[in-house]
């Protein structure tokens, strides 16, 4: 569903970082499969379509629970991959389209921007660095310092308290089904912008604005 999106009902922008701000979910899933396929656990693409948008530490136990590796820890697994994250990010991440424009429009009309994503601090960090926008964000938080991860809406609600506004006057900025329950359970309005790489999904109908790229977003903004 599509109302008109009118900038003057936010007072902050949240945005999610995988998928959104970095066309990072196809990296993910290089990553993953590395590493995955390093300790002998056969896992493709479209399996990891089941995980996209939780914690990493949630997806390894979602996956070492339905296909069992030896010899290596799911923490060493974890440790892996977010490493392997960190090298193929710094040496190739790129923003998404728009994204640069729509951070210099928010940040102009004096909006509060915020980052809430299930990526640990050290990908946030890899990200905004690569990318050189993490002088547009006042505040960035990573699931990883709650106790859920997304589709809790606890991530999206640390940060509305960090920034100083209310759920109410949020608008969440998504790309998966279980980063649009977050926002929708913080109160908080949600555009889908959804990741190319993903089946499309029709639970995406959840979110109050779709769009297909930030850019076709920052028009309705303007």
């Amino acid at each position: 569903m599509n109302e008109h999106l009118n900038i003057a009902d936010f007072e902050a922008v949240i945005f999610d970082m995988d998928g959104v701000l970095i066309d990072s979910e196809p990296v993910w899933k290089i990553a993953m499969g590395e590493v995955f396929h390093s300790v002998g656990c056969p896992l493709t693409v479209k399996d990891f379509q089941q995980t996209v948008g939780l914690r990493i530490d949630e997806v390894i136990a979602y996956w070492y629970k339905h296909s069992p590796w030896e010899g290596v820890s799911p923490e060493e697994v974890e440790q892996r991959i977010v490493e392997k994250m960190v090298e193929l990010i710094s040496a190739n991440g790129k923003p998404s389209v728009g994204v640069l424009d729509t951070l210099e429009f928010l940040k102009q009309k004096g909006l509060k921007i915020g980052l809430a994503t299930s990526s640990y601090s050290v990908l946030i960090d890899c990200v905004l660095e690569t990318l050189s926008i993490k002088h547009y964000f006042d505040f960035t938080h990573s699931a990883e310092h709650e106790s859920y991860g997304k589709p809790h809406p606890a991530v999206y609600l640390t940060t509305a308290e960090k920034l100083g506004v209310n759920p109410l006057k949020c608008l969440v900025i998504e790309d998966s089904i279980n980063g649009v329950i977050s926002g929708k359970a913080a109160r908080m309005k949600v555009v889908c912008i959804p990741e190319k790489t993903h089946y499309p999904n029709p639970k995406l109908i959840l979110a109050d604005f779709t769009f297909d790229t930030m850019e076709e977003m920052l028009k309705s903004l303007r």
